[in-house]
């Protein structure tokens, strides 16, 4: 028996050139843009956190405001009325102390906050004479929102809709 030699391959040869260096390219690029995500992810997070801590430190736990003046009530002869905001799981209530006289307590009803994490959302105050009678109004602050209660003499109330359009007639014309 003989032994034959045969080229098994024609003699056409098809180049295969895998270009590595683009391969490595796109792999560091994915690997860039991985990496760029999860430092996002972390940032965030720590962010979040650090926000919640200086809430905390700020506010307390349920979140609270206090805010001490003197707001025109007859109560106030001894002390300034103590006006307390606070965020209770998720429902703000204002507590108003009438001149340091808790027998004098009246409570003003606020929203009703929806969402994840709103029973951490800071409630501020702020006394400001909106409606021009020389009485401190009381706005409560929540997020990029803000509510008035008018100055009604011996209480707070909330804004109606027909002193709201006074207002705004007010500001616009004048």
């Amino acid at each position: 028996m003989s032994v034959q030699s045969r080229e098994l391959h024609s003699g056409r040869r098809f180049p295969i050139s895998l270009s590595f260096g683009n391969l490595g390219s796109i792999a560091y690029l994915v690997t860039g843009i991985l990496a760029l995500l999860a430092v996002y992810v972390v940032l965030s997070s720590v962010i979040s956190y650090v926000r919640t801590v200086r809430d905390d430190l700020a506010y307390g736990r349920p979140r609270t405001f206090h805010l001490t003046a003197n707001v025109g009530r007859p109560e106030e002869a001894n002390a300034p009325t103590h006006l307390i905001a606070m965020n209770l799981d998720r429902q703000v209530v204002i507590v108003e102390i009438a001149g340091s006289d808790p027998n004098k307590v009246r409570t003003l009803p606020g929203p009703y906050l929806f969402g994840a994490g709103e029973d951490l959302t800071p409630v501020t105050m702020r006394l400001d004479d909106v409606n021009g009678d020389a009485a401190p109004d009381l706005i409560v602050q929540i997020k990029n929102e803000e509510m008035v209660y008018l100055n009604r003499g011996s209480e707070f109330g909330l804004i109606t809709a027909e002193e709201r359009q006074q207002l705004l007639k007010r500001t616009a014309g004048g």
